[in-house]
């Protein structure tokens, strides 16, 4: 399948995707009375105008990619946005904690976790390389969005954006029905540990449970899933987006690996939000590529259907050939 019906097929899978997430999120967040800080709204709109713009501009002078990468960051701009807010929303309306089972789950697939958390704290070297990878995702995801746009791989971004759309789509859905505050430790126990982002966050969500937290700061959304994780979910998926390219082919996977060794310890996950976030990852790359298949088959059949129609009426309309015969007759012997 050629990229340039692959790529229509990716874009509205993932404007739809985004579409449906909007709706999700217009009708969680009402009747909860958050409320929007306009002048901290206006960095991320100005950013996301700013990435329109570049699209606009590349399609309109032919730069396919700048247009395929300006998209693809404009997608994931939106996604991250209104997905955080959604989560949001949906843990403010959430039920009874899930931590208990999430514990208990890992006891039973055999995770110790007080002993990774005194193992870590004898290694500074390994608290410095895991926490810089943990909190790299954006980066990896930057730089795995220029280096497929800058290599032509356009199916295969547009195929990545839209596996993780729809895969952190359906990590927050999930996070709604499955809420916990996850793996929570107090790094005061420890001499080198790091704060877990389940630690700096359970102030906050406590606040969206209780009613007391309704203030919407576009500059400083922070991730509060715990199961499944997030963070073990893109890294996957960029790897495989990169999987073919030059020396990121190397880079990629081992970057993915150390961000989802490191997603336990610096995200304040359970076990088995990271498993839950694999297999999330495989079902995405598994289902995404089928559904852009058919759906570019559906596109190619639409334009055939309509070039044989346009035929067909010309046909119609065109002299017969019989008429168009006596025609040149009489012209030959004029």
């Amino acid at each position: 399948m050629s990229n340039s019906m692959l790529t229509p097929a990716g874009d509205r899978m993932s404007w739809w995707l985004i579409g449906m997430m909007t709706i999700a999120c217009l009708w969680a967040v009402h009747g909860l009375g958050f409320r929007l800080e306009p002048a901290r709204a206006a960095i991320p709109v100005f950013g996301l105008a700013i990435l329109h713009a570049a699209a606009l501009y590349g399609r309109v002078r032919g730069r396919p990619r700048l247009r395929t990468g300006a998209t693809a960051f404009l997608q994931m701009t939106l996604f991250t946005v209104i997905g955080v807010v959604l989560s949001y929303a949906l843990a403010a309306r959430a039920g009874p904690l899930w931590d208990g089972r999430l514990a208990a789950a890992d006891r039973a697939l055999g995770f110790d976790w007080p002993a990774v958390f005194h193992a870590a704290d004898r290694s500074a070297a390994a608290l410095w390389i895991g926490g810089i990878a943990y909190h790299s995702l954006t980066v990896q995801m930057i730089v795995a969005i220029v280096v497929l746009s800058a290599t032509r791989r356009d199916d295969r971004l547009r195929t990545a954006i839209a596996a993780a759309i729809l895969s952190g789509f359906a990590t927050i859905l999930i996070s709604g029905v499955t809420p916990a505050m996850g793996n929570v430790v107090d790094p005061a126990g420890y001499r080198r540990l790091w704060p877990s982002v389940a630690w700096m966050e359970q102030d906050m969500l406590r606040g969206l449970r209780a009613g007391t937290w309704r203030t919407l700061d576009l500059t400083q959304l922070m991730g509060i899933v715990s199961f499944p994780s997030y963070h073990a979910t893109l890294p996957m998926i960029l790897a495989w987006a990169q999987r073919d390219v030059p020396r990121w082919r190397l880079i990629a996977p081992v970057w993915a690996g150390l961000t989802i060794v490191a997603t336990p310890l610096f995200g304040g996950h359970y076990g088995v939000d990271v498993l839950g976030g694999i297999v999330l990852a495989v079902l995405a790359l598994g289902i995404v590529p089928v559904l852009l298949r058919g759906m570019a088959r559906a596109g190619a059949g639409g334009r055939g259907q309509d070039m044989a129609a346009s035929i067909a009426a010309a046909a119609e309309n065109a002299p017969p050939a019989a008429a168009i015969s006596a025609a040149s007759r009489d012209a030959a012997c004029r």
